[in-house]
């Protein structure tokens, strides 16, 4: 859907905002009270999760996480987005092997276990049952929970919400007239805040947002994160450095909720883009689309396609004779981070 699009809706459920802030505002009193049950699970449990709708960059916060963690036996637990599972626990990577493909579990808890080996990978609706799952199948010793700050019916230990910089909160309004999913006052909720995708060009913009969070909740840490391209995946899931594509012109496409993000990660990188395709976040590719997407890269002259790391899981599977990679990111958060998660879990 285009912005246009989008902010035609978003003005059309604008007079809808304040019931549906009131509501939220409402089931976050009810679990304050022990009006509504919130469970607590015997391990700590970590939320990723942001206030507005769109990518953050929970998937690749989840996955720092995880290996952050690693010592203490995580397991990661996921909503599973588009998840054809009717289990109510779906596992997705037992830390051994993958168990389950795409379609059952949705692309962004695969991507995790592949980028995670030896952390099991579970989705499920009702976190609760997941995370007790975890604790009794893979003596997991924490749970990270992957867009987690609105599943209040499960107790945390660490609250860390995320906001992009280039979006932060979008038009400031709550949804169904803006991007907020909550009122601004759910962030009392947070223990830290980060800030992702931060580079030279809007560090002036994070510095100017962490002072605003500061002077609105003072108890509360900014951290701020750069999102970094670290290596190439090809096709075959060989890794080579990204100085390997420097010769080469590339046609690029993606399915997320910011393509934009990753057109300019692709031109910091020092890529050359001949030409650009967007489709729809969390988009199933058909063998069909992939072969138009080759034929469109081979008319502009490119001599390969590049992706995300997140499409090319929906990808892996097809047959492709023309070369097709994934741009691999990783998080780099400013020094102090790691300190803080691990004081806030003693």
């Amino acid at each position: 859907m285009s912005k246009q699009n989008i902010n035609i809706l978003f003005a059309l459920g604008r007079p809808f905002s304040p019931l549906y802030g009131w509501l939220m505002s409402l089931r976050t009193a009810l679990y304050e009270k022990g009006v509504l049950k919130q469970h607590r699970l015997s391990v700590p449990v970590v939320s990723v999760g942001n206030l507005t709708m769109g990518g953050t960059g929970k998937t690749p916060v989840t996955i720092y996480l995880g290996q952050l963690l690693a010592d203490m036996k995580p397991v990661i637990v996921s909503r599973g987005y588009k998840s054809k599972s009717t289990s109510e626990v779906h596992i997705v990577s037992d830390g051994n092997k993958i168990i389950s493909d795409v379609e059952f579990s949705g692309d962004e808890p695969v991507l995790i276990a592949e980028s995670l080996p030896g952390v099991p990978v579970l989705t499920s609706k009702k976190r609760s049952s997941a995370g007790q799952y975890a604790i009794d199948n893979f003596q997991a010793g924490i749970i990270v929970l992957d867009d987690g700050f609105q599943h209040l019916a499960l107790s945390r230990d660490l609250n860390v919400v995320l906001f992009k910089v280039d979006s932060f909160l979008g038009n400031n309004r709550i949804f169904p007239g803006g991007d907020m999913r909550e009122p601004l006052k759910a962030l009392q909720r947070a223990d830290c805040f980060m800030l992702t995708c931060v580079d030279e060009e809007n560090r002036e913009r994070a510095l100017a947002i962490q002072k605003a969070l500061a002077k609105r909740f003072p108890a509360i840490p900014t951290f701020l994160a750069a999102y970094q391209p670290s290596a190439i995946m090809d096709h075959s899931e060989s890794m080579h450095d990204i100085s390997s594509l420097s010769t080469q012109s590339l046609f690029a496409f993606c399915g997320l909720a910011s393509p934009g993000s990753f057109q300019r990660t692709l031109t910091r990188a020092n890529i050359d883009i001949a030409g650009f395709k967007v489709f729809k976040d969390h988009h199933g590719y058909s063998g069909e689309e992939l072969k138009e997407l080759i034929r469109d890269a081979k008319k502009t002259g490119a001599q390969g396609l590049i992706t995300t790391e997140k499409d090319m899981v929906k990808l892996k599977h097809m047959t492709c004779d023309f070369p097709l990679m994934a741009l691999r990111m990783s998080v780099v958060p400013e020094e102090g981070f790691d300190r803080f998660v691990f004081n806030q879990l003693r």
